[in-house]
């Protein structure tokens, strides 16, 4: 792969949404950034001033039933050419942006669905936008500001691994922090082919562990040299590729990582809504739930029960189940 014009360089920034919940999809997103000599601090580091009050760490930023700024964030980089297709044109609906920004299609997306089952997530019935439009022009003007200091977003690409996904990994021995990892690396190929040239990533720390090399999936048998290795960050330089760094709480400190988080926590709600809605046309007064460990999905799960199981929705569609001997990693592989 040949190397970009010395005064250029692409940087991407990688985040998970939804490791823990126990309903909805983990979303593993990444942010592919044209980078001058001059802006490569800026693309370094955690937001500034202003921005700092519309991108920075999804958690504090976008919370369960407000997620109008991560909505605005992922409509204006698709508006302008960073989604599949790199069309520059503002999606007209949920649906539209969702599959903008996925990295598979919508076959592919669909490819595990049962015919009976594939409503529970993806009806679009009762959803829309909820960002103002002073919302997207400011975030528009952030965009300008940052290409005006060097920081051109160009691409952006979410892995989207449903319950079954998920499930369907944890019985081939591969724990939620491995299909993390795994997302991570198929974007970071993805997102270097786009740019045709080598790359220097950041992804949020995986698992809490240190030493990668064993754990790869796409980047297994691909040459490799360990830079740094630790609980903090751990780098990996790949001849052709670039420079892979997992970096801890990334996404309060790195802006393509935590523009990844923006974008992957509003996919991530509208996904989970979907679901809610979808129990919620059967059972009059149910309320929505987060996916999380928390008493109102704990309320949630049970009181679906009788229509899932009138329905015949296969348990493995709906609620994860943790791999085998599951364990947060801490110093070493998976």
């Amino acid at each position: 792969m040949a190397s970009a014009e010395p005064s250029v360089r692409y940087r991407i920034g990688v985040d998970e949404n939804g490791l823990g919940p126990r309903l909805g999809p983990m979303v593993v997103t990444a942010v592919l950034s044209r980078v001058t000599e001059a802006g490569w601090e800026t693309a370094g580091r955690a937001p500034r001033g202003a921005l700092a009050q519309r991108l920075g760490d999804s958690k504090q930023l976008v919370a369960h039933g407000d997620v109008s700024l991560g909505e605005a964030w992922a409509r204006a980089l698709v508006a302008r050419g960073c989604g599949r297709g790199a069309a520059a044109a503002a999606p007209s609906s949920v649906d539209e942006l969702i599959h903008a920004v996925a990295l598979e299609d919508r076959a592919a997306l669909r490819a595990l669905c049962p015919g009976h089952v594939e409503a529970q997530c993806w009806s679009t019935e009762g959803e829309g936008f909820t960002a103002p439009d002073k919302l997207l022009r400011a975030i528009g003007r952030d965009l300008d500001k940052l290409a005006d200091k060097g920081v051109e977003i160009v691409a952006v690409r979410s892995v989207l691994l449903c319950a079954k996904r998920m499930n369907d990994g944890a019985r081939a021995g591969k724990n939620r922090f491995v299909l993390d990892l795994h997302a991570m690396e198929r974007l970071i190929l993805e997102l270097g082919g786009l740019a045709g040239a080598e790359i220097f990533a950041v992804c949020g720390k995986v698992g809490g562990f240190g030493k990668y090399g064993s754990a790869f999936g796409p980047l297994a048998g691909r040459l490799h040299l360990a830079l740094e290795e630790g609980r903090a960050r751990s780098v990996y330089r790949f001849p052709g590729l670039g420079e892979i760094a997992f970096v801890r709480d990334s996404d309060a400190s790195d802006l393509c990582v935590a523009m990844a988080s923006m974008v992957g926590k509003y996919v991530r709600e509208a996904l989970m809504e979907r679901v809610a809605r979808h129990y919620q046309r059967a059972i009059p007064g149910l309320h929505g739930a987060s996916g999380y460990h928390d008493p109102v999905t704990t309320a949630f799960i049970g009181a679906t029960r009788l229509v899932r199981r009138a329905r015949e929705i296969p348990d493995d569609c709906f609620e994860r189940r943790a791999a085998e001997g599951e364990a947060p990693l801490e110093g070493g592989s998976p």
